[in-house]
């Protein structure tokens, strides 16, 4: 037993000296592994860790980079003169004294020219898409092919460019302001890869086309002038009538109401698109139109330089109107002249129920009243030199109140805001467009004891109670009861002040 044990703690010991052995065979390669890893990074990092101090100065140099091994690439990125970066020339030490300073081969090379040449700009797309909601519109120069009745507008390669085009382009657009509008068609233009694709002409037009559509909202005549007539000018009015329009959906109505002023922006007869069967050939077109805001232009947005102030005078000059100023009255009560107010008169939904004694108030204050009734499906020529006679136009919130365009810049525009929390509508409407026309714009609020709502729905309904309720309930709603169901009956004592207002609005100002 005692033998056993024996030989057993010495095979035991014979194991452990030769794991030990093996132990420090592997400490030794270990060691030799890390001396070695760290010795190389240090060998790396240690140039650029270097830094030196010029004699003289205070501050430190930049870095010298490390110098890369013979024989080794490092791959080179383009730059692009926004990450060219600026050319650093080397600060060469002074020579210790005693010491003599000579040139060298580098002394004598002449400086490197940058021989690359500039990128040419990126091509600029043929069509200028929005997003999700304001309309898209394309400003194409060079030859153009418009196939009416297909909907088609393609844009020939230009010789210039070897009358090929490698990456043809294609797009939709619906040539209306609202670019959801129902009941439209859009026109699709596409960029040819070839000329040899083009169509043969069949008409060939000495200028260019704007295509657009009429339809959609038109038939109110605020829409008219908002949805069509005023994003046309913008489009339209750089060509100084040396344009010709291909219209789709063409309303004759609105050809024969606004024919003048169709006339003016246009010398050219209108081509109806969806009848025309041939396809014209023109040396460049705008398709689609885009409203700036709501019955208004911005003079900062695409076409820059417009403004309503230079809608309403191009109106003015083409319907002959004498009128770019009101009546401007003295100060110290001496004036006997009268002022004309215009009331625009409506019927229901939204009717003035009291008209004849806001007349007789008005008149007290010391207007001449005059009732505007605008016509719809005739010339609007005959009206616009009735409003333009006016100093003040005032009316409840509605289409007949568009007819503000045809006053004289300054005048005063009262708008009448129907009972409901319908303030922001008739600021976006009228009062935002009367102050960029340059009028002088007063809204007045009817309470709700001026609406006949109370009498027809009684105090305890929700929208005579709870107007936000209704908003909230959505846009149906408040077009149902507050521009659908009620009429206005003004309480003189609260609107009479708007009377006097206006009046001091129209004397000369010290």
């Amino acid at each position: 037993m005692g033998d056993d044990h024996g030989k057993l703690m010495k095979n035991f010991k014979g194991a452990a000296q030769r794991y030990l052995g093996v132990a420090f065979l592997l400490g030794f390669f270990l060691v030799l592994l890390t001396y070695f890893t760290v010795s190389e990074q240090f060998a790396i990092a240690a140039p650029n860790a270097i830094r030196k101090t010029s004699p003289g100065h205070g501050h430190t140099s930049p870095a010298t980079p490390a110098t890369p091994a013979v024989g080794e690439k490092r791959p080179q990125l383009p730059v692009t003169e926004e990450q060219q970066a600026p050319v650093v020339q080397e600060e060469k030490l002074p020579a210790a004294e005693g010491e003599a300073q000579t040139e060298t081969e580098e002394d004598h090379k002449p400086p490197i020219e940058d021989t690359r040449e500039e990128s040419a700009p990126a091509k600029k797309p043929a069509c200028d898409i929005q997003g999700p909601w304001a309309s898209d519109v394309c400003s194409i120069d060079g030859d153009v092919r418009i196939h009416g009745s297909a909907h088609s507008v393609v844009i020939t390669p230009p010789i210039e460019a070897g009358g090929s085009n490698p990456n043809p382009q294609e797009w939709r657009v619906l040539p209306y302001s609202r670019k959801h509008m129902a009941g439209l068609k859009e026109v699709t233009v596409r960029e040819l890869a070839s000329a040899a694709d083009a169509p043969a002409c069949a008409v060939r037009s000495p200028v260019p086309a704007l295509v657009f559509a009429m339809g959609g909202l038109t038939g109110n005549y605020w829409h008219d002038f908002s949805d069509i007539m005023i994003p046309l000018y913008l489009q339209a009015r750089r060509f100084d009538g040396e344009v010709q329009l291909v219209v789709e959906n063409i309303q004759p109505w609105y050809v024969g109401k606004y024919r003048r002023i169709l006339k003016r922006l246009s010398r050219y007869e209108i081509v109806n698109m969806d009848k025309d069967d041939q396809v014209r050939c023109f040396p460049g077109a705008v398709v689609g139109i885009r409203m700036h805001k709501e019955f208004s232009i911005d003079p900062a947005r695409e076409p820059t330089g417009h403004s309503m102030p230079e809608f309403t005078k191009f109106l003015r000059e083409t319907f002959s109107l004498p009128r770019d100023a009101p009546m401007r009255l003295k100060g110290d009560g001496d004036d006997q002249r009268k002022p004309r107010m215009m009331i625009i008169s409506r019927r229901h939904p939204r009717k003035l129920m009291n008209v004849d004694e806001v007349v007789r108030a008005a008149e007290r204050v010391g207007f001449e009243v005059v009732i505007g009734d605008p016509p719809f499906n005739v010339d609007v020529g005959e009206f616009a030199r009735e409003v333009n006679r006016a100093d003040v136009l005032m009316g409840v919130h509605g289409a007949g109140l568009t007819n503000s365009v045809f006053l004289p810049t300054g005048a005063v525009f009262i708008q009448v805001v129907p009972y409901g929390k319908m303030e922001h509508i008739g600021k976006v409407d009228f009062g935002d467009p009367a102050e960029d026309m340059r009028l002088k714009y007063i809204a007045y609020s009817a309470g709700v004891d001026e609406s006949t709502l109370v009498d027809t729905l009684g105090r305890d309904h929700p929208a005579v109670r709870d107007p936000e309720s209704v908003h909230r309930s959505g846009w149906g709603k408040v077009a149902e009861y507050y521009l659908g169901k009620q009429d206005i009956r003004l309480d003189l004592a609260r609107f009479e002040p708007v009377l006097r207002n206006a009046m001091d609005l129209l004397k000369e100002s010290d």
